[in-house]
């Protein structure tokens, strides 16, 4: 009786992570499509095929869930920043990502885009837990950007990668905002170009 119990639980166990992860998914998506306040937990719910009464034997409160997918979306993000700079060699990888970050697909795909540039703006209204979480993310970020500089090693390699990410972010919050493509194009080629001008290490 006891086998039967032990392996009759296990799928049920393995459904609930699912569900678990089908709604971390969908509120990921949602914040960046709609904002921290245009997420509702109904909708959410439903948009991973679930009952909205079901919500709470998966989180205690909606900010729970709001940073558990806050911190979902900023690793999602990283390790596809982390398989770009990964795919070229390293003379090319700070360019690689920079144009992959500063593309037409990302600016146009906000909601598996960077939660950063999505939802910058918001992060300074929302609760300790959702803000830490992103804060993490964005160090994390960061330091990727500074392992791909030649001045890494030195403490100017975090401070430019702090002025790059910050670029980053800020164009493409503006390329976004305007509703004149032309610009939104100036804007992107004029931040890659700036930003993937060589820096001179300094020297002892």
């Amino acid at each position: 009786m006891m086998v039967i119990m032990q392996n009759s639980s296990r799928p049920r166990s393995n459904a609930k992570k699912e569900s678990h992860e089908r709604i971390v998914d969908a509120a990921a998506r949602a914040i960046r499509r709609s904002g921290y306040d245009g997420t509702g937990v109904a909708d959410i719910m439903k948009e991973a095929g679930l009952t909205h009464g079901a919500f709470y034997a998966h989180f205690e409160s909606r900010e729970a869930m709001l940073a558990e997918a806050a911190d979902h979306a900023g690793a999602t993000a990283n390790a596809a920043a982390a398989k770009i700079v990964a795919s070229v060699p390293d003379s090319q990888s700070l360019q690689a990502l920079l144009q992959a970050y500063l593309s037409k697909a990302h600016i146009d795909g906000i909601e598996t885009g960077c939660p950063v540039s999505a939802l910058g703006s918001e992060m300074h209204r929302q609760s300790p837990e959702v803000r830490r979480v992103a804060t993490r993310r964005i160090k994390e970020m960061i330091d990727l950007v500074a392992r791909q500089l030649p001045e890494w090693g030195q403490p100017c390699a975090h401070e430019r990668a702090l002025a790059i990410v910050a670029s980053m972010v800020g164009t493409l919050i503006l390329a976004r905002a305007v509703d004149d493509s032309v610009l939104s194009d100036a804007l992107c080629n004029a931040s890659l170009q700036s930003l993937v001008l060589p820096v001179t290490a300094p020297t002892d």
